[in-house]
């Protein structure tokens, strides 16, 4: 069953955690309710400062902020806000990874860690 979850429950663990588990991380995302434009500033300066940073408080109130970020490590994301970073902040993290492979210690103190 190519794209589908295991349907059983194990216990103890809640629908939102088979579904990140599973790899279906996107599905449980805080910003999957707001609008899209807002995690893509169009500078780094005047309002879309302000944008970054209510896009970065949606990310902070996010139970998948750590897949979010991994994601957009792996796969490069250049544009828009991620994980509860910005654009810069990923390129400095993936300045200090060993090899263009990010891991959890590299990752800046306080960066949002997503997929």
């Amino acid at each position: 069953m190519s794209g589908t979850l295991e349907c059983r429950h194990r216990a103890g663990q809640s629908r939102t955690a088979r579904l990140i588990t599973g790899g279906v991380w996107r599905s449980a995302a805080a910003c999957r309710s707001a609008d899209p434009d807002l995690f893509f500033p169009i500078s780094d300066s005047g309002p879309a400062v302000k944008q970054a940073a209510e896009a970065k408080a949606i990310c902070a109130t996010c139970r998948v902020q750590r897949e979010c970020l991994a994601f957009a490590l792996r796969t490069e994301q250049v544009h828009g806000i991620w994980g509860g970073t910005t654009e810069g902040e990923r390129a400095a993290a993936r300045r200090t990874t060993l090899g263009g492979r990010a891991t959890d210690e590299r990752i800046p103190q306080g960066a949002p860690l997503q997929a």
